[in-house]
């Protein structure tokens, strides 16, 4: 069946609820990027280094990571609709005392309390859909990636158009925007069955001993330091305004949505999920590395191309997250995630410290080698992962068309 399909169960055929909840989804992606062009005007306002404030990334997704192993354990007890709606309420709060912060120390203690609640909302979020959603994983993974990819397009434009004016009305206008997406949930979206089985704070790490999940996870931590060295560090390296910087990471998000959604399942049905996950990664190391030698339009040009193979690569991740153990999706997704995302808090403080010891091309060699690690657990592992991800397609085909067929 074609995800696409505007027939019943294709991914512009959805219930409200799925609707809602991606429609908060972008909104929380679009956090992530929001402080991007604005980064170099918060330290200037805040009187900040530029390592200082990379740790605006580094405590929001430290704090994310841990979460992950508290997520599971909050919505299988209290429900998925109750853990969006907390989510989302922390996000609101912080985002706006984010807005107010006086010291770059507030600021990245605000939003480290942002990522807890990002963490409440976007892994649920996925389970939500994944479960809300008509035409099976297929395409709820689909609309996933599309509000990933909106919401990462979007961001750096709102904080570009908002920051413009003030640093601190980006953060406010992001409070605004997650206190809609409360509502919408509030009003479309009816409580979901709980688990069976409450979900322990142990079951992500336990689920790691599947060595198929591990090894995406090990693979995906790899990737994503490359990727929030592009996200967090390039901005300085451009030293653009926000509205120039703005429109490069829009356009990155832009190629991110494209190449995540359209792109990736048709060259995956073409080549195969590992070949496309192993090649992406190696042209993805060798665009960082013109990044970090080329001159300034060379670093423009590879900053937004590299959108395509991030949207690629998260595509092919969440897939092999999902599909390749026999863990519960939730609780899958929240062992891989607890993983990944301590490279993402990682790189934003590492990169500004590599450049002081070092210079300024050093950070995107590490993050050209990071990525080249990726692709060789793909390929050292690839027996694993192939053997696994066959084994359960049978199981998942079923389940999906039971799910369409419920639907």
């Amino acid at each position: 069946m074609d995800p696409f399909d505007a027939g019943a169960g294709g991914i512009l055929r959805q219930p409200k609820a799925v609707w809602a909840t991606a429609g908060a989804s972008v909104v929380a992606f679009m956090g992530i990027g929001l402080v991007d062009p604005i980064l170099p005007s918060i330290a200037k306002g805040l009187d900040a280094s530029a390592g200082q404030v990379s740790l605006l990334f580094t405590s929001y997704f430290l704090i994310t990571a841990l979460a992950m192993l508290v997520t599971g354990y909050v919505s299988s007890r209290i429900g998925g609709r109750k853990t969006l709606l907390l989510g989302l309420a922390f996000v609101v709060v912080f985002a706006g005392l984010a807005g107010t912060s006086d010291t770059v120390g507030q600021l990245v203690g605000y939003r480290a309390g942002w990522g807890l609640g990002n963490a409440l909302f976007v892994s649920t979020a996925l389970a939500v859909i994944v479960g809300a959603a008509a035409g099976g994983s297929a395409a709820a993974i689909l609309l996933y990636e599309s509000a990933l990819g909106l919401g990462m397009a979007c961001g750096p434009l709102l904080g570009a158009l908002l920051g413009d004016a003030s640093w601190r009305y980006p953060f406010f206008g992001t409070a605004f925007l997650m206190a809609i997406g409360f509502l919408c949930i509030t009003v479309f979206l009816k409580e979901q069955p709980k688990p069976a089985r409450k979900t322990s704070l142990l079951d992500p790490v336990k689920a790691l001993g599947h060595g198929g999940l591990a090894s995406v996870a090990a693979s995906a931590f790899f990737y994503n330091y490359t990727f929030f060295t592009v996200l967090a560090f390039t901005p300085f390296v451009l030293n653009m305004t926000p509205y120039k910087s703005g429109a490069v990471f829009f356009a990155w998000g832009v190629l991110l949505a494209v190449f995540s959604v359209l792109v990736a399942p048709r060259m995956q049905r073409r080549f195969g999920s590992l070949k496309v996950l192993g090649g992406s990664l190696v042209l993805l190391a060798a665009d960082v590395l013109v990044l970090g030698y080329g001159n300034h339009t060379a670093a423009i040009v590879c900053t937004i191309l590299s959108g395509a193979f991030i949207g690629v690569n998260n595509t092919v991740y969440t897939e092999l997250a999902l599909g390749v153990s026999d863990a519960p999706r939730p609780v899958a997704s929240a062992g891989y995630n607890f993983v990944r995302w301590f490279a993402a808090a990682a790189a934003p403080y590492f990169a500004p410290k590599i450049e002081e010891w070092t210079d300024v091309h050093i950070p995107f060699v590490v993050a050209a080698v990071t990525a080249v690690l990726g692709a060789i657990v793909v390929v050292v592992r690839r027996r694993a992962l192939t053997h696994e991800a066959e084994e359960l397609e049978t199981r998942h085909a079923t389940e999906d068309s039971v799910t369409v067929f419920a639907n």
